[in-house]
């Protein structure tokens, strides 16, 4: 079967199969078809399915590039991956709004359905659980809807927090005051805080007492009223801190906890408030749990390749 796309121009099809045609390789490498661009046209042949997989591939990325979006390596792998089974056409809804802006004015949008997702579930949900692999903009998603809503009006303040556990490294050698110690663990939180507010309007919001960043051992006996609350690294809380810090939500709060449960740094034994809360309130509707899988990586492709790689290594020495 051929299926042919007229282009509107060379400069599409340049920006269509990427730099020296790297999006073109990534999907005849993953779809069967055959694929051909001469002047301004392309041709695609193989089977009927296969060739409609590819049709309905190149229309979705077409209306991305007409809309002036620049396609990144792992946009065009995500999108082949929903191409797939007949779902690349779902990419379009995610593009259309932006959930935010940086402080450089660049439009921050979902990259994934499971980011989408995760925030539609925290803007309707007062507590809600992120969990999956790292790269999947648990934590930074979350960072941004609760500058929003402070921006918004609809909480007063935001607190971000930790459990301070190392990962493997001992934290009492550092130099420094408790606060330097502190900083270290604390670093994601604020570099998705300076992309989104830039660094001076960070650091007046932290001086006004507006953003709070600190030890989650810091939170107990607190009710915290009018606050978005982000709980980062959950997997490494025992239960007892994540009891403690989920009763601390007071009226007009939301509280997100994030958290990979493959990566606990918790010394041996001890277990994971974070997996003993997936049990424990997974009843209760008005909590929300999203789970994100490999596909929903948005850094560097290879990492989600190595996220793969490690999943596989431990199922097999489960068995």
């Amino acid at each position: 079967m051929n299926i042919k796309i007229p282009l509107q121009s060379a400069a599409e099809g340049l920006s269509l199969f990427g730099p020296q045609d790297v999006f073109l390789k990534l999907i005849e490498e993953n779809l069967q078809a055959g694929i051909v661009l001469r002047e301004s046209e392309i041709t695609i042949r193989g089977e009927e399915r296969e060739a409609e997989k590819v049709q309905q591939l190149f229309e979705v990325l077409l209306e991305l590039i007409r809309n002036g979006y620049i396609l990144t390596e792992r946009d065009v792998l995500y999108a082949i991956d929903l191409a797939k089974d007949f779902r690349a056409d779902q990419l379009l809804d995610l593009y259309k709004g932006e959930i935010a802006s940086t402080y450089r004015g660049k439009p921050i949008r979902v990259k994934t359905i499971g980011q989408k997702h995760y925030v539609t579930t925290i803007k309707k949900r007062d507590v809600v659980f992120g969990i999956g692999p790292a790269g999947t903009g648990k934590t930074y998603l979350a960072v941004v809807l609760a500058i929003t809503a402070l921006k918004e009006g609809s909480v007063k303040r935001i607190i971000l927090t930790r459990p301070a556990v190392e990962a493997g490294e001992s934290l009492g050698f550092l130099p420094g005051d408790l606060q330097e110690k502190v900083d270290p663990y604390l670093r994601p939180l604020y570099d998705a805080l300076y992309d989104v507010m830039g660094p001076e309007q960070t650091a007046k919001a932290l001086e006004r007492g507006l953003i709070e960043i600190a030890p989650l051992a810091y939170m107990r006996g607190r009710t915290l009223d009018d606050s978005f609350i982000i709980l980062d690294e959950a997997q490494n809380t025992t239960p007892e801190q994540m009891k403690m810090f989920l009763t601390r939500l007071g009226f007009g709060s939301k509280m997100v906890i994030t958290g990979d449960v493959t990566q606990i740094d918790l010394p041996k034994g001890k277990k994971s408030g974070l997996v003993e809360a997936k049990t424990i309130l997974r009843d209760i509707e008005e909590i929300g749990f999203v789970y994100f899988a490999e596909s929903d990586v948005v850094r560097h492709s290879l990492v989600q390749k190595i996220i793969i790689a490690y999943d596989r290594a431990a199922e097999n020495q489960d068995k």
